[in-house]
């Protein structure tokens, strides 16, 4: 006699066979019906499986405590749930992440996955509803619109958490390198042009302050985050909730999850407002955009090898080219690029799923979960091989850049309050028609002395930092 492989199970639309091995339901089957969109499953971002499971987790301790769930059925809930958030079942969160719905086959996959596991912890079938019931007990007192928007940004917390790390990482690798290149003495640049003398480490150092400052942004979107709706239900009236639910599932839900959250003051604005998901894309973009354009400098400072700037070398990390022997690429800069394209992209679909919301919800929130959580992981991802691939091995080519210096006609800005404006001016003209550099010219015509100069055109003096005690 050949085993059983599927059970019956009831929705509002009839009866449909599900894999009696599943722990997803009826609900979940229609789901992945009916949403063939990505192939990405709820399961590829583990943070929001994790998030949902804190807060069914939560909702069960606080029904069981205002009397609406006896002790047998919280039990089975919050061990199921403990389980999940301990990476178990993760491969039974099968929706599309891309899906119509507001986020309600997320919620449902979450439902019966939680219960169908609690009534195995209880010692009875998966599908026996009767028993533990995944809309009557695991979604008491909840509705999608207030679960799933909650456990969106449980989930980003994680993933700022993660990203802001991986910053700070990388933020230190330019300090270092900062440290290490302060008396390397290079040409500025402004338009590509030659402007004035500075450090080789003072320009790697602002790439470190600008880290810095996007850190800060980061934790200035987290706030935004940390207000939710649980308790509003389905448009903020906070129907089929008891009294005392909100606060008192904002509290637990706290502790669980490890974030300190906070009740939105009006339910129904929050249950339809996303504006601090469009903050926190923002905030991304901003990292994103400021992050490719160290790594367009880091492109065009390697250029070369004798062709190009070529002030800084890049690791060689692979071949460049299937028909150019020896050519290498700065292919990790190039992936960094690519990745603040898609943020850019992403925080247009955000801006335009936030606008799209009507009335008392915002239907648009999966794709907008979705961008956000590509967008933090692949920033993440990107800091990560941007300073363990690149940043950390790069050298520079120090004699080539002070040769540079000493050749720049633009050394004689430097000059001009001490010669004069004509003065220089007529030594920038000459060092242009022959060649002959700045310094050689000063001294020919005996504008300064040897000693004079050579306090000038020191490192100190050129980079801004003589009597600046901290440069």
């Amino acid at each position: 006699m050949s085993a059983i492989t599927t059970r019956r199970e009831h929705d509002l639309l009839g009866d449909r066979d599900v894999p009696a091995s599943a722990y997803y339901g009826v609900h979940t089957l229609r789901a992945v019906e009916n949403f063939p969109i990505s192939g990405t499953p709820i399961s590829a971002w583990p943070d929001l499986v994790t998030a949902l499971a804190c807060i069914k987790e939560a909702a069960a301790e606080t029904n069981h405590q205002l009397g609406l769930l006896d002790a047998a059925k919280r039990d089975a809930i919050v061990a199921a749930c403990r389980e999940v958030r301990g990476g178990a079942l993760i491969d039974e969160f099968v929706v599309d992440v891309i899906q119509g719905g507001a986020g309600t086959s997320t919620n449902m996959n979450a439902n019966e996955v939680i219960a169908n596991r609690g009534l195995e912890l209880m010692g009875f079938a998966r599908g026996d509803y009767a028993r533990l019931h995944p809309l009557e007990h695991v979604n008491m007192s909840q509705s999608t619109n207030d679960v799933y928007p909650t456990a969106i940004k449980l989930a980003l917390h994680a993933g700022i958490g993660d990203l802001v790390a991986a910053m700070a990482a990388l933020r230190a690798a330019f300090e270092a390198k900062s440290r290490e290149f302060a008396d390397v003495l290079k040409m500025g640049r402004t338009q590509l042009q030659e402007a004035v003398p500075m450090t080789l480490g003072q320009e790697f150092s602002t790439y470190a302050v600008m880290l810095g400052e996007d850190e800060q942004r980061l934790a200035e979107a987290a706030l935004l985050i940390s207000e939710i709706n649980l308790g509003a239900t389905a448009i903020g009236t906070g129907i089929n909730a008891p009294e005392g639910y909100a606060p008192m599932i904002c509290e637990k839900l706290s502790a669980i999850a490890g974030v300190r959250l906070s009740t939105a003051s009006n339910l129904i604005e929050a249950t339809q407002d996303a504006g601090a998901f469009v903050q926190l894309s923002g905030v991304l973009k901003r990292v994103a955009v400021k992050l490719s354009k160290v790594c367009n400098d880091l492109r065009l400072l390697s250029s070369g090898p004798r062709a190009g700037l070529n002030e800084i070398n890049l690791p060689a990390v692979q071949a460049g080219s299937s028909i150019m022997p020896g050519k290498v690429n700065p292919v990790i800069p190039e992936v960094v690029n690519q990745i603040a394209f898609e943020v850019i992209g992403n925080d247009v679909t955000v801006s335009f799923a936030a606008e799209g919301g009507q009335l008392q919800l915002n239907a648009f929130e999966p794709i907008i979960a979705h961008s956000l959580f590509k967008s933090i992981r692949h920033l993440r991802q990107g800091c990560d091989t941007l300073r363990s691939r690149c940043v950390c091995g790069i050298t520079a080519n120090r004699e080539l850049l002070r040769a540079m210096v000493e050749n720049s006609i633009g050394l004689v800005t430097a000059l001009n309050p001490h010669i004069g404006y004509e003065a220089a001016t007529a030594v920038a003209q000459e060092a242009h028609a022959t060649g002959k550099s700045v310094a050689a010219l000063v001294l020919e015509k005996k504008l300064l002395t040897r000693e004079q100069l050579d306090i000038l055109l020191s490192p100190d003096t050129l980079a801004g930092r003589a009597g600046r005690p901290g440069q």
